[in-house]
């Protein structure tokens, strides 16, 4: 069979993807044979350099249906990422760089970690900001340092996902040019044919949220016109667009266009007629032909090509524009201001009482000039999370009138899942730090995006407010219970709940200076006192002896708002002749992180322990004895009537305290806690 180097190559994609996915005996090999002429064409027009994968004006490649990795692995290898082809046979093993979906942590070349499907398309969303700003704040005439696309595949799965509808919509608003989406139209789902579930018109509903839409009719065969396709998208530049490719799931496959090639690896008996059918011999496996591996490394070399390119423009912005290259170098350095901690506020007991959000705006005002890196927004609740700063320009598009590209506050709208994962696209992009607000019971609304922060190891701020009872009137459906539970539970995630201003920029110190843990950060709507012994520094450590007394007979361990409750509560034993201690926990994470021999100072062993939070006493076993929190949902009504209502006060605590250290006398054991671990 004679074929053109072009159809030979993506004939050689098919094939191996058959052989990767058999191999594993597992994945998913119909997305990447159906998606092979569209990835073709992608990568043999994007600019990257696979000996520098993290280039930083390549064109981003992000595969939103991440089950079809396979794809993706393959055109790392082909291409001359540091992906073997070793590492293909080793797809779906344990340890290897091919995993199951795409991992940015775990393979050289992969942008953001997809999987749930809608996250990808999201991410890109937060990828195509990132380009834009970076863009409006540094280019110059005559130097376009940011000027990269940014390309997704995705699938029907990922079009029906709420997640990418938000998304979707905000950059059809944001007119983000140059986003381009290939949307695989290969109407399979696992369940079978999308008839049964999927019967919209996609071109409509693009066109609808603002987007630049077009169509190819023969997705398997026809590269001319995805190629063409393409370039009418990137003459496009006040839209983002989306190309409908139609495709045959599993092509050349028995099994061709039917669900049963989506998940499942193909039979040996089918894959070798798909390699004589495609011109390939039946029983080799893993086999590329050298004159492929050529035509692909030519693209290679011009990415390399195009870095020197941009390596020597630089080299003359930097004599040009000598203050804007150095804040660059700075930010792709992943380094931050020096001394930007000084701009921290600090407080005594003398200063006011003020909600922790309200402390919290005052800290990033104050960073917002320090730390131009920071570019934050809020899900149509600005007013309530105070993230917005009083000098802040909106990241709007400029025909708007409404803000401009080096605007650094993102107006999200009522969309908290697209916020979070379009802020890990923007974490992963470089040289932006990411925050974003809501109430903190909506965390959950978007907690696959949140989740993938932690798995993904990217340095995004949730700025999480309203986080007990004790905001109020709005009740139950508003009131977060175990919503901190579940980010306590995260592995590479931080929690705060801060109780005072020192607290709250201890949070902030911390959670900017991870540059690869995301940190919820929760904080109160009520006013909240300056606490004696609190501290910035404090917080480092994640729990610290905020109150002591000479021979403490019960210990309170608090956070947030109750940690006032709790001193409170140690003042009324003090005054009836039982001494207690008071332990601040703003972080449990940090604590568990701390040398033992500090942990068992802070919780010595004999000495009981009560825990005081106004939310689920869930995983507080771990440092107390007993507890005083939440049981059940909250109610609706003012604060002060709801933290009587369900025993959440300084008396309350007092005469728990008072039994649990009259218990444990008479028993003359205090079981210890599991701080050995």
């Amino acid at each position: 069979m004679v074929q053109s180097i072009e159809q030979q190559a993506i004939n050689t994609v098919r094939v191996l993807a058959a052989d990767v996915v058999k191999g594993a005996n597992s994945g998913h090999p119909g997305a990447p044979m159906g998606c092979a002429p569209m990835a073709h064409v992608l990568f043999n027009q994007m600019t990257f350099n696979p000996k520098n994968p993290k280039f930083i004006n390549r064109d981003r490649f992000v595969l939103s249906n991440g089950h079809g990795c396979a794809l993706q692995y393959i055109y790392l290898h082909l291409l001359g990422y540091d992906v073997s082809m070793d590492d293909l046979k080793q797809f779906r093993q344990i340890g290897s760089k091919t995993p199951g979906h795409p991992e940015s942590a775990d393979t050289p070349g992969i942008e953001v970690t997809t999987g749930p499907l809608g996250q990808g398309i999201s991410n890109a969303v937060g990828l195509a900001i990132a380009q834009e700003h970076l863009a409006a704040t540094f280019n110059k005439p005559g130097f376009e340092l940011f000027n990269n696309h940014t390309y997704v595949i995705l699938g029907d799965g990922c079009l029906q996902e709420g997640v990418a509808a938000e998304a979707i919509s905000l950059a059809g608003h944001l007119k983000l040019g140059k986003l381009i989406a290939l949307y695989d139209d290969n109407s399979i789902t696992i369940d079978g044919d999308t008839a049964v579930s999927f019967t919209e018109d996609t071109v409509k509903r693009f066109e609808s949220y603002g987007w630049h839409v077009s169509s190819v009719a023969d997705g398997d065969n026809d590269i001319a016109a995805i190629q063409q396709a393409v370039e009418q998208a990137k003459a496009v530049t006040d839209k983002p667009s989306l190309i409908k490719i139609k495709t045959t799931i599993g092509y050349g496959s028995l099994n061709q266009g039917k669900e049963k090639v989506h998940g499942s690896p193909l039979a040996d008996d089918d894959i070798k007629q798909v390699k004589q059918k495609l011109g390939f011999n039946p029983d080799e496996k893993y086999v590329v032909p050298n004159e492929v591996y050529e035509y692909y490394g030519a693209r290679a070399a011009h990415g390399a090509q195009a870095e020197a390119a941009w390596n020597a423009l630089y080299q003359k912005y930097t004599e040009q524009f000598p203050q804007e290259a150095a804040e660059l170098s700075r930010r792709l350095a992943g380094k931050l201001p020096e001394n930007w901690q000084q701009a921290l506020p600090r407080f005594t007991p003398a200063d006011a009482a003020v909600a922790t959000r309200k402390l919290s705006e005052g800290v990033l005002t104050a960073l917002s000039e320090i730390i131009p890196d920071l570019v934050g927004g809020s899900a149509d609740l600005t007013g309530s999370n105070l993230t917005r700063w009083k000098k802040a320009v909106d990241f709007q598009h400029p025909s708007t009138g409404l803000g401009d590209y080096s605007g650094r506050y993102v107006r999200y709208g009522v969309r908290e899942h697209a916020m979070f994962a379009i802020m890990n696209g923007l974490a992963a992009y470089g040289g932006i730090i990411p925050f974003g607000g809501t109430f903190l019971n909506f965390l959950t609304y978007g907690w696959g995006a949140a989740r993938l922060s932690a798995l993904s190891h990217l340095r995004v701020i949730y700025v999480m407010t309203h986080d007990s009872i004790g905001l109020g009137e709005d009740g139950p459906t508003h009131q977060p219970i175990e919503t901190l539970t579940i980010s306590r539970a995260t592995p590479n995630m931080l929690t705060f709940r801060p109780a005072d201003g020192n607290e709250v920029s201890g949070t902030y110190l911390v959670a900017i200076e991870n540059a690869h843990r995301p940190s919820v950060i929760a904080l109160s709507r009520q006013n909240l006192p300056q606490l004696e012994g609190s501290s910035i520094e404090a917080v480092t450590k994640g729990a610290y002896i905020l109150q002591d007394a000479p021979n403490a007979k019960v210990a309170f361990v608090a956070t947030g708002s109750e940690v006032s409750l709790a001193v409170e509560a140690a003042k009324k034993l003090a005054d009836e002749g039982v001494p207690a201690r008071v332990v601040s926990m703003p972080c449990s994470e940090l604590f568990d992180e701390q040398p033992l021999e500090y942990r068992k100072s802070v919780f010595p062993a004999g000495l009981p322990v009560v825990s005081v939070e106004a939310l689920g006493t869930y995983g507080w076993e771990k440092y107390a004895h007993a507890h005083v929190g939440m049981t059940t949902f909250g109610a609706s009504g003012p604060a002060p009537a709801l933290y009587k209502k369900f025993g959440i006060t300084a008396d309350a605590a007092a005469e728990k305290a008072k039994k649990v250290a009259a218990y444990y006398e008479k028993t003359g054991y205090v079981p210890e806690l599991g701080l050995q671990f």
